[in-house]
């Protein structure tokens, strides 16, 4: 992404998300499940919190918790975020590959089955800072 910030792919599923993509997607290719930005000396991610805050690769598992208020796993998550602010910060968007991969599971039957189960699944990484909509604190 250049001097402005950096892209982080984690694959939170500890490798299950490899092992499913041939089931799910037809291919063999590993499905990154969570991103963020690197900013100075911070990484922001979005997850069903809101926007948070850590500092850099202190991500490393997936939290289930309560449904937030506008995350949705499919639609508006870690990686519409990381693509909206790399799109702020460079002009350049993040690659397809990750931000088509919610279309291509619910594209699939094995997909379809599981959108109840998966759109009540909320990632949201341990340590970090959450940013309020109302003041900007945690």
């Amino acid at each position: 992404m250049g001097a402005n910030g950096s892209l982080y792919v984690y694959d939170l599923s500890k490798g299950m998300a490899r092992r499913l993509s041939p089931l799910m997607l037809g291919k063999g290719d590993p499905a990154p499940v969570h991103t963020s930005i690197i900013v100075h000396r911070d990484e922001f991610f979005y997850g069903s919190s809101g926007i948070s805050s850590c500092p850099p690769v202190s991500i490393a598992f997936l939290g289930l918790v309560s449904k937030g208020e506008s995350y949705n796993l499919f639609e508006h998550n870690c990686n519409t975020f990381s693509n909206e602010v790399a799109q702020f910060l460079t002009g350049r968007k993040i690659p397809s590959y990750i931000t088509d991969l919610p279309s291509e599971v619910l594209a699939t039957p094995f997909g379809q089955a599981l959108r109840p189960l998966l759109d009540s699944i909320q990632i949201q990484p341990p340590g970090g800072n959450t940013f309020s909509r109302h003041n900007g604190q945690s």
